[in-house]
């Protein structure tokens, strides 16, 4: 607040130093050292990041798709940062654990926590909890990427042709790009050995990416959306009779609205056109709109074995719409031996903090 800040300027007026704990080594971390150490008392500053794992930078290490490494650039900036004389890293330092922010405020004038979510968002279905080969979006990122807290995991089954992607964000159609992507293409890449040792024998062949919500909602951006469409050897379906479906009139409002979102539609009008086509590649990846899980269905043993769907109507004004049931439609089942749920991330509370 501003008590710390006229606080950390009157230290610097009088040439004392100020020290900073940051907790977390991911962007939010690091960009809050980097501009700590640019500001106009930034002379007087001294940043202690701590990080529980023993390597820095976060998501940028352990979060980005290994197939887009220009992501990854950005590290080269926060490199400026742990270089900094003023800066020293902690790794292996679990805050909450190891130490508790309350000890860390009685050594410090600041604490700032940018610890990140660590948690993935359920489904809310029955027996979602005792599931297996259901997967959170975080985790299979980490799993793919070769994060440390993936060492003792059990890693994802890959013997099934169906897969499910619950979410349409750019991280949902990264996991589904990585489940279909050609092997050779991937070998180029940092991605986990493991994990591409797993992929290079996997029967996936058809992932279906599902949306509450219609075609104008869908959170992906152009970039990654295209990228599907020119897999090798992956038909990238968009249905439609979905597309239809999603182009009411406070739709094509939202559309409208934004060049950003006319470039998505254009792409998924012209995807759908090619939709028989597509059905012919040995891959696939079907995006799909209007259809919510309801039901979660186990094999005996416990392991996910498909989904009901529920079809979907939009309901609401522009840019406020939501997804309520179409009552009149049936429910449609979906085979899937593996499903990950992407729907957003959940952080922890740290003891002693409010939240």
């Amino acid at each position: 607040g501003g008590g710390r800040v006229g606080a950390a300027a009157a230290a610097a007026a009088t040439g004392a130093m100020w020290r900073v704990c940051v907790v977390g080594s991911g962007p939010g971390g690091m960009y809050a050292a980097k501009y700590l150490l640019r500001s106009s008392i930034g002379a007087a500053m001294r940043v202690d990041v701590v990080d529980r794992l023993p390597t820095c930078y976060g998501l940028v290490r352990y979060g980005v798709a290994p197939d887009h490494p220009e992501v990854k650039s950005v590290s080269n900036d926060f490199d400026e940062v742990m270089n900094d004389g003023r800066v020293r890293f902690y790794g292996n330092v679990e805050v909450g654990n190891a130490v508790g922010v309350d000890k860390l405020l009685s050594v410090y004038d600041s604490v700032i926590l940018a610890y990140g979510a660590n948690n993935d968002r359920h489904l809310g279905l029955d027996r979602e909890s005792e599931a297996t080969n259901l997967w959170g979006a975080r985790e299979f990122v980490n799993w793919y990427n070769g994060h440390p807290d993936m060492a003792d995991r059990t890693p994802p089954l890959l013997d099934c042709e169906g897969a499910a992607i619950v979410g349409q964000g750019n991280v949902a159609l990264d996991c589904a790009r990585i489940l279909t992507k050609d092997v050779d293409e991937l070998a180029k890449t940092d991605i986990s050995r493991t994990a591409l040792e797993m992929l290079s024998q996997s029967k996936i062949r058809h992932v279906s990416v599902l949306g509450r919500r219609g075609a104008a909602q869908a959170a992906f951006t152009i970039k990654e959306m295209r990228e599907l469409t020119k897999l090798k050897g992956v038909g990238c379906l968009v249905h439609p009779d979905e597309m239809e479906l999603s182009h009411n009139a406070a739709s094509l409002e939202e559309i409208e609205a934004t060049r950003a979102r006319k470039r998505i539609n254009e792409l998924l009008v012209k995807t759908a056109e090619g939709f028989q086509a597509a059905q012919d590649k040995p891959r696939k990846v079907d995006v799909r709109f209007l259809v919510s899980p309801t039901e979660l269905h186990l094999d005996g043993a416990g392991r996910v074995s498909g989904l009901t769907l529920q079809r979907n109507t939009l309901s609401g004004a522009a840019f406020g719409q939501s997804a309520v049931p179409a009552l009149a439609a049936s429910p449609e089942h979906l085979d899937c031996g593996l499903v990950i749920r992407s729907i957003g991330y959940q952080s922890e509370p740290l003891p002693g903090v409010p939240f």
